[in-house]
C-alpha cells in the first residue's frame, strides 16, 4: 500500500489524516492493517520511531462503530504516562470527525478522582498503565467484560517494568473472546513467552532484526574515565548548537539527572524530567522541549519508549543502559520520519561490558571517536563511583546504655534477625478493596462493615 487512501478507510478518517499531513504509511503501517482488520491477534515488530501508534490505531478506529454503552470496548496498555497522554492525543486527533470517547489513566496521587470520574461518564477507549488500571478495576467502576480488543503496546519495556503480574491480573477480567494485539521494537524471550501466554496463532510482522537501529541514525561512541569528565565533554560538545539543535540526554537515575543539571553550563536552554517529579512538571517540561522553548532535555530511560519528539537532532547515553535493549529504545528517538540523526555513547572502562552487549544485539560495532584535546579530565569520582567502605555503625552512644539490667534484651522488630513476610502490591490491594462473597453483595457487605463498627 503506496498511500492511505489504498487502505478503503471511512472518510472521517481519512480527513484527519490529511489535517495531520500523513499521506505514505510506514512498512508496519502497511502490513498491520489488513491483519488486525481480520480480527486475528497480531504481534508487530519493529524499529522505535516507525509509526507502531499509528499502525494499531487506525485499524482499530475503522472498525469501531458507535455505541452508547458505558464500558470501554478497546482497552490499550502502555508502561509510562507520557505514553499513555500521547497515545490519548493520537487518538483525539484522529477521531476529530468521528464520536469516540477516550480517557487515558496513570498513576498520580492526585488524578485518581477525576479519572474514576471520567470512567464513570462512559467510554469507548480506555487507555492506561497497568497498575493504575488494575487499581480502577478493583474498585468495581471499572469493567472490562465489554473489551474485544487489547493492545499492549512497548510490550519489551513493560515486561521490564515488571508488569507481568498486572497483565494476568488485568487478563482474569477479559472475556476470552477478545482481539489481543502486541507491538514492540525488540524480541526478547520475556516477550515471547508473553505471546504463548496471551494469544492464540497470532499473525507476526518482523520488519527488522530484533535490536536493529534505524539507518538513519549515526552512532559514535566516547571512552571517558568518570561522570565528571563525561560532564566536561557534553558541555564541549553542545556548545554547537547547529548540529546540537534538539538533544535528549540520558542518565541511569534521577539523581545523576539533577546533579547533571548543577554541572551544565546551559541554564535556560536546559530542562529535566523523571520519575521523581510531579506529573504537571514533566508534562510541561516535555511541552516546552517539543516547542523549542528549551533545547536540552535529561532524563532518565522514564520516557525512553514510546514517546514521539519530532526533530530531535542528538541523543546523548550519558551512561550505558544494563540492559542493551532500553539503548535501542534512547537512539529511536532522532532520526524519525527519515531524517538523520545522531546517538552519541559515553562509556567508562567499567561500562565496557555492557557496551558490548550493546553492539552484539545490534550486529554493528559503534565508531569509537577520541576525546577532544580541548576537554578537561576532572579526577573527582561521583558516589557511586566509589568503592563503597564497610559503614561502622556506633549501637550506642555511652550515655544511652543502660547501668543494670539483663544482658540481652528483646530485638525491635527492625533489627531482628526473623524474616518479615514481605506483601506484594497485588495483596495490598486486595486487602484494601475485598471481593464481595458474591456478586452484587458488594454493597451489602458495606453496610456489613458499617454496622460491626457501630
Amino acid at each position: 500500500m503506496e498511500s492511505f487512501d489504498d487502505f478503503k478507510i471511512k472518510k472521517q478518517l481519512r480527513n484527519a489524516l490529511r489535517e495531520l499531513s500523513f499521506e505514505k504509511p510506514t512498512p508496519i503501517q502497511a502490513e498491520s492493517f489488513s491483519p488486525i482488520m481480520s480480527g486475528a491477534d497480531f504481534m508487530g515488530i519493529a524499529q522505535t520511531g516507525t509509526g507502531k501508534t499509528l499502525a494499531y490505531l487506525l485499524p482499530i478506529l475503522q472498525d469501531l462503530n458507535y455505541s452508547e454503552q458505558s464500558n470501554p470496548r478497546v482497552l490499550i496498555l502502555a508502561p509510562t504516562r507520557e505514553l499513555v497522554i500521547q497515545i490519548v492525543q493520537q487518538i483525539e486527533k484522529l477521531t476529530e470527525y468521528m464520536s469516540v470517547r477516550v480517557a487515558g489513566v496513570y498513576g498520580g496521587s492526585s488524578n485518581m478522582k477525576r479519572q474514576q470520574a471520567q470512567v464513570a461518564e462512559g467510554l469507548d477507549i480506555i487507555v492506561g498503565t497497568p497498575r493504575r488500571l488494575y487499581d480502577l478495576v478493583l474498585t468495581n467502576l471499572l469493567r472490562l467484560n465489554g473489551i474485544k480488543k487489547v493492545v499492549v503496546d512497548e510490550v519489551d519495556i513493560l515486561l521490564d517494568f515488571g508488569f507481568k503480574t498486572q497483565l494476568n491480573n488485568i487478563g482474569e477480567h477479559l472475556p476470552r473472546n477478545r482481539q489481543n494485539i502486541l507491538f514492540s521494537a525488540t524480541m526478547s524471550d520475556n516477550v515471547e513467552e508473553l505471546i504463548k501466554e496471551f494469544m492464540v496463532n497470532p499473525v507476526k510482522v518482523q520488519l527488522a532484526l530484533s535490536g536493529t537501529p534505524i539507518d538513519t541514525i549515526t552512532q559514535k561512541a566516547y571512552a571517558v574515565p568518570n561522570f565528571y569528565t563525561k560532564a566536561n565533554l557534553v558541555n564541549h560538545l553542545l556548545q554547537d548548537r547547529e548540529i546540537h539543535s534538539k538533544v535528549l540526554l540520558f542518565v541511569a537515575t534521577r539523581i545523576q539527572a539533577d546533579r547533571l543539571v548543577e554541572l551544565l553550563d546551559f541554564g535556560p536552554e536546559m530542562g529535566v524530567i523523571h520519575a521523581g517529579k510531579e506529573q504537571n512538571n514533566r508534562t510541561g517540561t516535555i511541552e516546552a522541549f517539543v516547542a523549542g522553548e528549551t533545547r536540552i532535555l535529561i532524563t532518565t530511560d522514564v520516557i525512553a519508549r514510546g514517546i514521539d519528539i519530532e526533530d530531535v537532532s542528538t541523543v546523548i547515553s550519558f551512561d550505558v543502559p544494563n540492559y542493551p535493549e532500553n539503548y535501542i529504545h534512547r537512539i529511536g528517538r532522532t532520526g524519525r520520519a527519515g531524517k538523520e540523526g545522531l546517538a552519541i555513547l559515553l562509556h567508562t572502562p567499567k561500562e565496557a561490558e555492557n557496551k558490548q552487549a550493546i553492539e552484539e544485539l545490534m550486529n554493528l560495532q559503534i565508531e569509537s571517536v577520541k576525546m577532544p584535546a580541548e576537554v578537561e579530565y576532572n579526577p573527582q569520582l561521583a558516589p557511586e563511583e566509589k568503592d563503597k567502605p564497610i559503614e561502622h555503625v556506633e549501637l550506642h552512644e555511652k550515655n544511652d546504655l543502660p547501668e543494670v539490667g539483663a544482658s540481652f534484651h528483646e530485638k525491635s522488630a527492625k533489627n531482628s534477625k526473623t524474616k518479615k513476610e514481605k506483601v506484594s502490591y497485588e495483596k495490598k490491594l486486595k486487602a484494601r478493596y475485598k471481593k464481595p462473597i458474591r456478586k452484587g453483595d458488594k454493597i451489602q457487605n458495606l453496610k456489613a462493615k458499617k454496622r460491626k463498627k457501630k
